[in-house]
This record gives structure tokens, sequence and C-alpha cells, in this order.
């Protein structure tokens, strides 16, 4: 029942979750002045990690922040490894690409190869299509390739 984020940080996870789409996990973030909690989904199908953070009064920004991830399982553990490209979803409104930069800068330094670049931009462009035609509503996209994902099923701390 815990998650080690990726500068080594182990945390209590309050709830894990795993269905037929994914793992998802929920934990407080103590010590974070603009969040307290946070949701986490990992989906390996589209290679992508959703959170929604779940910020505290005059801290509030996006709905849904979009990892893309390579996610491996063994047994119980489940790894996420971050590949630079995010996504920023809206208030159904639009959603934003970042860290394109941090991507490119991540080939010619030995972090990544081309080809995986490459697939990471091929992810987070359909991630980004798909989003769109749906209204920029991620359980409409989602539910359009089947997956249901649940947010908040129970009570939570500091709530």
């Amino acid at each position: 029942m815990t998650n080690t984020d990726p500068k080594g940080h182990i945390r209590d996870v309050d709830r894990y979750e795993e269905t037929r789409s994914g793992l998802y996990l929920a934990r407080p973030t103590p010590g974070r002045p603009q969040f307290h909690y946070i949701e986490s989904w990992l989906l390996p199908e589209l290679n992508l990690r959703i959170t929604d953070f779940h910020f505290n009064p005059g801290h509030e920004f996006q709905d849904f922040y979009l990892d893309v991830v390579d996610i491996e399982r063994s047994g119980a553990v489940w790894r996420s490894t971050d590949l630079y490209l995010d996504l920023t979803l809206y208030h159904h409104d639009r959603i934003e690409v970042l860290d394109v930069d941090e991507l490119l800068a991540a080939v010619p330094a030995g972090h990544i190869s081309a080809e995986k670049a490459e697939s990471v931009l091929r992810t987070g462009f359909a991630t980004v299509q798909g989003i769109a035609a749906n209204g920029y509503d991620l359980e409409t996209w989602l539910a359009a390739l089947n997956i249901t994902l649940s947010w908040r099923r129970w009570p939570q701390p500091g709530r």
C-alpha cells in the first residue's frame, strides 16, 4: 500500500484497485500547498497516467493531468516511467501539450531513443485528437474506447 515517486519518496496509499483497464491509486499529498490529494489511473493500453489533483482553495487548475508513460507490471508491482510529454485538460474547454522541449532534448542527451520519442509524440497527439473530438470530455473519449474509470469512490481525508 505504498507509491514510490520518481524522486524515490515512498508515500502511503489509501486505495489501489486493479481493473481490466489498469490500476487506480488514491493517496494524500502531505506538504503540498496547491493540492491535498491525488487519484491516478495507469492505463497500459493507452500508455497514459491520468491524474485528478484535489486542489486546495485558491489553487484550482486543470481538471486532469495526463502523462505519457511506459507501464510495466511484475506480479503485484506496477511501474510507470514518465516519458516527458504531458497533457493538461481544462474544464471541458481545451487540452494543452506540455514539455515537448524536454522530450526533444532527451533524445540527443541519450535518455530516450528517437524511435521512442516518435512513439511518445504519436501517443500524445492521438490522445489530444481523441479528447478534442469528444468535446474535451475525458470520460466520453475513454467510453468510446470501452474504458470506464471511477473516481472518488469513498470518503477521503480532509473532505
